[in-house]
């Protein structure tokens, strides 16, 4: 397991007991910069191996660390102060552990939304938050009209009894997008499920405190309209998605019935 520690942006005083426990576990603890960080370690007694981690040297480290995680051992990533991949080192190998399927947490964060954003693995550049969507569908149209083409990456708060009615108006104002809907962030069955707008996985646990992050208008869903029919129905099929709902993403996003892509996809294969 690697995680992801949180410290004091200021007072020492701040760091949490389950932050100084992690570290005191970890078998190495990689630190922007390890001299500032070991006046921090040193305060709290801990006194696990440390590595130097900082942005320019992420994707030369990936490698060694995801080894190490392979191996069994126990690491934990600090950043000079606050939490690690928010304008900080750590947001390549989120997406690297990912692509590994290994487990990652984040310890000692008091915002579900800066937390949600960390173990999406998702774009954390540039980020909005939109909070919870108004019930009324009116005012909550009138907010996605609002959030629709921002680039940034997008974090909603949800309720388990509005999920699937919260699904069905992002799909519809927002279109089919890469979706992680992170749920009982630092509890025992903390989780975060990977999917798309349009198409909610029947593995989907519908029940906790929940963030649901998805991203910006710049990545997937912005830019498939310049594909053809074929390769922007295949583009959802290597997504993960089901032949049926890919087809009702790509009819949504082009303007047109499923019918019709259907009958053109049909026609390429033919070709």
């Amino acid at each position: 397991m690697l995680y992801f520690v949180v410290t004091p942006i200021g007072n020492l005083g701040d760091m949490t007991y389950r932050a100084v426990e992690t570290l005191k576990k970890s078998d190495l603890i990689l630190c922007e910069d390890t001299r500032h960080s070991k006046i921090l370690l040193s305060s709290y007694g801990v006194e696990a191996p440390v590595m130097s981690y900082e942005k320019f040297s992420e994707v030369k480290k990936a490698d060694y660390i995801i080894d190490k995680l392979k191996e069994g051992k126990t690491i934990s990533l600090i950043t000079d102060a606050g939490t690690p991949v928010i304008s900080d080192p750590g947001s390549y190998l989120t997406r690297r552990l990912k692509e590994e399927k290994l487990d990652f947490s984040l310890v000692g964060s008091g915002c579900a939304a800066i937390s949600a954003l960390v173990l999406s693995g998702m774009d954390a550049s540039s980020f909005s938050f939109a909070g919870f969507l108004p019930e009324k569908k009116a005012d909550r149209d009138r907010l996605l009209d609002k959030f629709a083409k921002v680039e940034s990456t997008l974090i909603f708060y949800v309720s388990p009894h509005n999920l699937i009615e919260d699904l069905a108006a992002l799909f519809d104002k927002l279109g089919s997008r890469k979706a992680c809907l992170v749920r009982e962030i630092s509890k025992v069955h903390e989780e975060a499920t990977d999917f798309i707008l349009g198409s909610v996985p029947e593995s989907l646990t519908i029940k906790g405190e929940m963030v649901l992050v998805i991203e910006g208008y710049a990545g997937l869903g912005a830019d498939l309209s310049k594909l053809t029919v074929k390769e922007h129905f295949l583009k959802y099929i290597e997504s993960g998605m089901e032949e049926k709902d890919a087809l009702k993403a790509v009819a949504k996003d082009r303007g047109v019935s499923k019918s019709e892509i259907y009958a053109e996809i049909k026609g390429a294969n033919k070709s």
